[in-house]
């Protein structure tokens, strides 16, 4: 991020401390897999509740994303900066519906989330080229985290084939 942005930023704002998940979306190098990352306690934490509650939370966390990236976006004035990364907390999120929390399940998801985020298939690569604002900048990374939460899901059931 060049000095002219990063003097728009303001961590005490809570759509730029949400917007910039907690900071991480700060680091100059990959921004985006550390707002990944920073999802990660955020997941664990959830990990305690019930399903329903998790898709809940999980809705919250997208809708209130539309809200926080369109804000932060307009006040950087750029669309889809880099550094804004609660669009991926919200993303990994998705990823773990009805997901058991294990280190290895979050690995894969992780790695899952973030192949189909950066290489972005169709229809993801379609979204992120024709959808603005703040729904803009969501939509690609939740449909790349229901992408990941597919496989997860298929990869849990084969492995549940093979054990029996």
């Amino acid at each position: 991020m060049d000095n002219s942005l990063r003097k728009k930023v303001n961590l005490t704002n809570p759509y730029h401390f949400l917007g910039f998940g907690f900071g991480s979306g700060l680091i100059p190098l990959m921004p985006g897999t550390m707002g990944s990352l920073a999802a990660v306690p955020l997941i664990l934490a959830m990990g305690f509740v019930n399903v329903s509650i998790y898709i809940v939370i999980t809705i919250f966390a997208t809708v209130l994303g539309v809200l926080i990236c369109k804000k932060v976006s307009e006040d950087l004035g750029v669309h889809d900066h880099g550094s804004i990364v609660w669009d991926e907390i919200a993303g990994m999120m998705v990823v773990f519906i009805a997901i058991p929390i294990t280190w290895y399940n979050l690995l894969i998801g992780f790695v899952l989330f973030r192949i189909f985020d950066i290489w972005k298939p169709w229809p993801i690569s379609f979204l992120d080229k024709h959808i603005h604002g703040g729904f803009g900048i969501m939509i690609d990374d939740i449909v790349a985290g229901i992408f990941a939460l597919l496989v997860m899901h298929a990869w849990l059931v084969l492995q549940m084939n093979y054990v029996i």
